[in-house]
């Protein structure tokens, strides 16, 4: 399938323009569309340029209300418990995050819980922010129903995307990962490429593992990561960010029409206010240094920590341009005023 390369700052100017057509504010959609084009220059494609479609759809059907503003429902020290009100899910995941900063700044650590909120895309995006800031990040959304717990075979688990982040040097070290091995939005983009995935990621129709996205996509059947244990912890997180936000629960989300109204969590440390902080950055320096003098295995891949590779993609984007599948790129272009 062919594709293109379109400039970091051309990406950003058109989901600026489409999105002020869909009643966003100037700073509304500029926040937008600065998170959706940097996960896109970060290679995170599938939350980024190729999600872009379907959240203007969301737009149209109003399952997302750009107009909405969080709403502080309860606070309790240093946890709060919000209501998003169906706001888009990026702008409401900053301001959970950035609210969990202000907390942590005054007591060390704070956690802000969101119910009635949206897909946050990426979730990465939160802990690339916080922990740039100097913060520990832990982040949680719960989804509708798209993994089955193990040893079943229809669905019943979210795959309920998990974030840590750590501040280190001038960057982060950030590992965002779904509950099955590969997200649904990696899986839609390996399929528009018409390509396999690395490894098995799920069922097909008779049962078996498979590396075909499009098998997968077509039984719901997701493999959860460390099989059971990646279940087991797909449902704690639901049950958390369900009970913290007092919010809707996995099951609640699947018997609405689309996957809106979620819950989140958002859990932040400051650094500073730990008394070894001054160690901390050579600390992790020498776990990093041991990691990477690892034994290389058959394949002689690089060994590297989660994060680094986005620093390398996001370099290579920005001089080169984002990859996108032109079809794809011109469908975008072409979505027309409400």
């Amino acid at each position: 399938m062919e594709s293109i390369k379109v400039p970091f700052q051309e990406m950003k100017s058109e989901f600026k323009r489409i999105l002020l057509q869909y009643d966003f504010t100037e700073e509304k959609a500029e926040k937008c569309a600065e998170v959706f084009a940097t996960n896109s220059l970060e290679g995170v494609y599938s939350h980024g340029v190729y999600r872009f479609p379907r959240f203007v759809d969301y737009l149209k059907k109003r399952y997302v209300n750009p107009d909405a503003e969080p709403e502080l429902i309860h606070s309790a020290g240093a946890l709060e418990q919000w209501n998003g009100n169906l706001g888009p899910g990026i702008l409401n995941a900053e301001f959970c995050s950035n609210r969990a900063m202000e907390i942590a700044a005054e007591n060390g650590i704070g956690c802000v819980s969101i119910a009635n909120t949206n897909h946050w895309m990426r979730g990465g995006t939160y802990g690339w922010q916080a922990a740039k800031k100097g913060f520990v990040f832990i982040g949680w959304t719960n989804t509708e129903k798209n993994m089955p717990a193990w040893g079943a075979k229809d669905s019943r688990l979210g795959n309920n995307p998990l974030v840590f982040a750590v501040p280190y040097k001038d960057e982060a070290i950030v590992l965002d990962f779904a509950m099955t091995q590969f997200s649904y939005g990696k899986m839609e983009a390996t399929e528009m490429g018409k390509q396999e995935l690395p490894f098995p990621g799920g069922f097909d129709k008779d049962g078996k593992l498979t590396s075909n996205p499009s098998g997968i996509l077509e039984t719901r059947r997701a493999l959860p990561v460390g099989y059971w244990k990646g279940a087991g912890l797909s449902l704690l997180l639901d049950i958390l960010a369900t009970v913290l936000s007092a919010g809707r629960s996995t099951k609640e989300l699947s018997e609405l029409e689309a996957e809106y109204g979620v819950s989140q969590v958002f859990i932040t440390i400051d650094t500073k206010k730990l008394n070894n902080f001054p160690a901390i950055e050579n600390t992790i320096d020498e776990i990093i240094s041991d990691v990477k003098a690892s034994a290389q295995d058959e394949n002689q891949s690089e060994v590297r920590y989660p994060g680094e590779r986005v620093v390398e993609t996001r370099e290579e984007n920005l001089n080169n341009g984002i990859p996108v599948i032109k079809k794809i790129w011109e469908k975008i272009l072409d979505l027309k005023q409400p």
